[in-house]
């Protein structure tokens, strides 16, 4: 699974080193707001990708073979109503996240230009969401990586094309975006009816069963207010860069890709934490519940200790790669012992989310969430005034590990009560 999610994060630094080569502070705003809104937007959808993992490993590990295909019929469904209703609301979306976000004049524009052409095809990412999901519950970790590959691949390939040999600025981004994910769509189904042996077919009645609709839209409920408070948290962060000028913005988002870098790398095990973990709850079976968060843990902090290394050590390369802008450089020189930091501070909170997924205990993820954003947003109105953007990334760290915290205590309790409720201890 890291291997699945490595493309990712590259993907991340392509597209921000190619319009970081056109010089222009304000593009590069633009691109980090832009994706900034697409990412508000979509992230009330993204439990069909952990959501469907979660349900569809419960399934396979209690040997339900028409559940499986269900679980993938149905978030199809909301999949595809969900981006039909995305392309025709996006209007005052837009509209009121340029305003919270803010920027100049400038990164605006280039914000409204990319976000609005990778709006309309808004369920093609959905639809990608899903199959992934699916893929990944059933424990298929190598078409996971095929599909991630080709997804990113493409990408990285047209962002170049588009950007830096036909001349399509922030747009040629877009539309690499939106064509990586049609054909990579077209592969991925492709690979589900080759493994169901067919076009997967089920009564519709089925499709909509109450009681599953029920405890599906619970679980999404939840997933969909976690990942709305943890992109709240990282859009504030992105909104008080804006505030001290397109420079701090630049920098700030060029730091921020060590963190989006790492969590590709975390995700890798958190991800499968969500499969081991859906499985060993979906048998009832205690000691791979135990092995599963243990492996998940220590594999997580191995990944962290190297990727804050390797930041370490070439940080300022890495920040040279991606722009050419002296001013942009020097302040990302100034803060970025605070971004080396963040794969440890976020290791234990990305694990937990995989854990607690899987074991679809999706309301104590909600809840911890919060908590941890109110200190995000007191430490940030204590620490700012004080020490500036060195305060900024401070409360950053401090959200990032409190979340791991008390994910971590709540994971023991929740364990003991749900094997003690099966009759079931040690």
């Amino acid at each position: 699974m890291t291997l699945a999610y490595l493309s990712t994060p590259l993907l991340g630094l392509v597209d921000t080193a190619v319009i970081g080569q056109l010089g222009d502070a304000a593009l590069l705003g633009g691109l980090v707001v832009g994706s900034v809104l697409f990412d508000l937007v979509f992230v009330t959808f993204n439990f069909l990708r952990s959501g469907t993992t979660a349900l569809t490993a419960q399934a396979y590990g209690a040997d339900e073979n028409d559940e499986l295909k269900l679980v993938l019929l149905r978030a199809l469904a909301v999949g595809l109503g969900a981006g039909l209703l995305i392309a025709v609301i996006h209007p005052p979306v837009l509209t009121v996240g340029l305003e919270l976000l803010g920027g100049s004049p400038e990164v605006q524009t280039a914000a409204r230009e990319y976000f609005s052409i990778r709006v309309y095809f808004a369920f093609l990412t959905l639809a990608n969401f899903v199959v992934l999901g699916w893929f990944l519950g059933l424990g298929m970790a190598k078409t996971g990586l095929l599909l991630q590959t080709v997804l990113n691949g493409l990408n990285i390939g047209l962002s170049v094309l588009f950007v830096l040999v036909l001349d399509l600025g922030i747009a040629g981004v877009a539309y690499a975006t939106v064509i990586s994910e049609g054909l990579t769509l077209l592969l991925g189904i492709a690979v589900v009816v080759h493994r169901l042996g067919g076009i997967p077919k089920a009564p519709l009645a089925a499709i909509l069963d109450r009681s599953k609709l029920f405890s599906v839209m619970a679980l999404n409920r939840d997933i969909m207010i976690r990942s709305f408070t943890l992109l709240f948290a990282l859009s504030f962060f992105t909104a008080r860069s804006a505030d001290q000028g397109d420079v701090y913005l630049a920098a700030n988002a060029i730091l921020e890709k060590f963190f989006l870098i790492a969590g590709y790398f975390l995700d890798g095990s958190a991800v499968a934490a969500e499969q081991l973990v859906g499985r060993a709850i979906g048998a009832n079976y205690r000691p791979a519940f135990r092995k599963s968060v243990r492996l998940s843990i220590q594999w997580g902090f191995g990944t962290a200790g190297v990727l804050t290394l390797f930041f370490w050590l070439f940080g300022e390369n890495i920040v040279g790669l991606m722009t050419v802008n002296e001013q942009v450089r020097a302040v990302a020189a100034t803060y970025m012992m605070w971004a080396v930091l963040t794969p440890v501070a976020g290791n234990l909170a990305f694990q937990m989310d995989g854990i607690f997924i899987g074991a679809t205990w999706s309301n104590d993820m909600r809840n911890m969430m919060l908590v941890s954003l109110g200190l995000f947003l007191v430490c940030y109105y204590v620490l700012f005034p004080l020490f500036g953007n060195h305060g900024l990334w401070l409360s950053l760290l401090v959200f990032l590990s409190m979340r791991g915290i008390t994910l971590t205590f709540r994971c023991f309790k929740r364990e003991e009560r749900h094997y003690a409720a099966l009759g079931l201890s040690g």
